[in-house]
């Protein structure tokens, strides 16, 4: 039966070099009060030391503790000076020495961890989103690990660069193996010796209820690969219940899996999402009107979601990921075309309205709420029929870095798993960056050119390897001056903006010169006026 603790005893129980597992996305999931324990055990005592941290997903909320930094003003060129956020942050406040290795698929919000990262004061790591997810399954099962071709020919591939985000990283973690004539990549299975997870309700037996979490994310994962290596499973609770008084089908991990609770004494360390405390529409306590979603602002970017959600078709099931993408189901509800698809996220929300960030990941309304692993089992066996993705930069050969921007290290998150094996993969981001524009009558007028180029010669790191690309995959990359396909593996223009000379505004703004479909189009009109209602499906 579980031991019920204070978190600065669970911190005292992680032992130095421990591999420590942590689920969830944003802040749902995340052990806030424990991790800020383990933090001031080791400031003031100098243990737990050297951890090995292993998460899936991003864990953090990208500001100041309450005060949300816009992930479009999220600027990290130079090292972090800004501490206090929540999230995995915590881990690096106390300086290095606490965290020695850095495995994640998304890192970009723990600030004070990639300061240490950049320092070369730890070993970071990135691996796919749904690779980390589902690799906790295979410890649990005792198998080797994860055989898949997500990743190939990605930064992930050992071939390229394994994984490894600093000079520091030396392990291999990935494998190129051949099975049944063609290539895959072996993720290897490790052991693990500590879970730190948080739900919300604990009975007295330690089961684990997950009722005002937003994500049913995959602690039974990772709590039974701990049990199956000999570790030890930690649960921050905000709610105590008695014994027996909860729904066993409410029960997300057994109290038989689970050594020690802890009882946060302060209820805003377990928020429910990065910008939501507790929303109940995002964990099925009701349902909001939707009437009350408000339209995005008329500028570039509503320009370039309009465009891909003309993409869309009725019955479709499509993922949308954060920043400018996640926009795309707010132009589909202003168009009220919202019945017509099924919209999801990698973090196991179906239907509803996916919320952007402060807190993405979670969904309004959705209609059924499914683990991560399960999700991710579905979208890498081709499930999705689209998915609209963020453009960070793109070379000729259609390859897009969205995972490390100069000295910003980010992570791909679910990036690679999706693209991977979606039927339709669209990439959406402005043209250039910080370009100024007239819109209106119709057309799109620069005003004043951009300083960052996104489209350039080489890639500074391929999340998405557009040479292994299958055959039968339509990739489109969308932005508010033209429209560009993948064909035969070549990046090609086919639709041109109204209002812009092909030469002047785009093909000089690019580093390498594309091929030009025969028959340009020219994109709709309709989508420069403020007022649209052109979206039928």
């Amino acid at each position: 039966m579980a031991k019920f603790i204070s978190a600065r005893k669970a911190a005292q129980l992680i032992p130095d070099g421990a591999t420590v597992g942590i689920g969830g996305m944003g802040l749902s999931g995340w052990a806030e009060e424990i991790a800020c324990a383990i933090r001031d055990n080791f400031a003031e005592t100098g243990h737990p030391c050297n951890l090995h941290l292993k998460q899936g997903s991003a864990m953090g909320d990208w500001g100041h503790g309450n005060n949300f930094i816009g992930w479009d003003r999220v600027r990290r060129d130079e090292p972090d000076k800004t501490h206090g956020a929540r999230g995995a942050t915590r881990f690096g406040e106390a300086g290095p020495g606490l965290i020695a290795k850095w495995t994640s698929a998304h890192i970009g919000s723990a600030f004070s961890l990639c300061d240490l990262a950049r320092a070369e004061q730890l070993e970071s790591y990135c691996l796919p989103q749904g690779v980390i997810i589902n690799l906790w399954r295979e410890i649990a099962a005792g198998r080797p690990g994860l055989i898949t071709k997500t990743g190939l020919g990605t930064f992930v591939d050992p071939r390229v660069e394994g994984g490894r985000m600093n000079k520091s990283a030396k392990d291999d973690l990935v494998k190129v193996v051949e099975f049944d004539g063609e290539e895959y990549l072996f993720y290897p299975g490790f052991k693990v010796d500590v879970a730190l997870l948080r739900g919300t309700i604990a009975d007295e037996k330690g089961n684990i209820s997950f009722a005002h979490e937003s994500v049913i994310n995959e602690g039974l994962a990772i709590a039974e690969a701990t049990k199956n290596s000999g570790g030890i499973v930690i649960v921050q609770v905000e709610y105590l219940a008695k014994a027996d008084t909860l729904n066993p089908k409410d029960v997300k991990i057994p109290g038989a899996l689970v050594d020690y609770v802890v009882k946060a004494k302060d209820p805003m360390s377990c928020w429910q999402a990065e910008g939501d405390y507790w929303e109940p529409s995002f964990s099925g306590q009701i349902k909001i009107p939707l009437d009350e979603i408000k339209p995005i602002p008329f500028d570039e970017r509503k320009i370039v979601c309009r465009r891909c959600a003309m993409e869309l078709k009725a019955g479709d099931l499509i993922n949308l990921g954060v920043g400018m993408p996640a926009d795309v189901s707010k132009v589909v509800a202003e168009e009220g075309q919202l019945e017509k698809v099924t919209m999801s996220t990698e973090s196991g929300m179906v239907g509803g309205v996916p919320s952007a960030l402060p807190s993405f990941g979670s969904a309004y309304n959705p209609e059924a709420i499914i683990t991560p692993n399960d999700m991710f089992d579905f979208i890498s066996g081709g499930g999705l029929d689209m998915t609209c993705l963020g453009i960070g930069q793109v070379d000729k050969y259609g390859n897009n870095n969205v995972s490390r921007m100069g000295s910003r290290l980010t992570g791909p998150g679910g990036f690679i798993d999706i693209t991977a094996a979606t039927k339709k993969v669209i990439f959406a981001g402005t043209f250039t960056g910080h370009a100024e524009y007239k819109l209106g009558d119709g057309k799109i007028e620069v005003v004043k050119e951009g300083d960052i180029r996104k489209f350039v010669d080489t890639v500074s790191q391929i999340t998405f390897a557009g040479q292994y690309s299958p055959e039968d995959q339509e990739v489109l990359y969308i932005t508010e001056r033209a429209v560009f396909k993948l064909i035969d593996k070549k990046m090609t223009i086919i639709e041109i903006a109204p209002g812009l000379d092909l030469q002047k505004d785009i093909l000089d703004q690019m580093d390498f010169v594309p091929e030009i479909a025969p028959d340009l189009k020219t994109m709709d009109a309709s989508i420069f006026n403020e007022k649209w209602g052109g979206l039928t499906l």
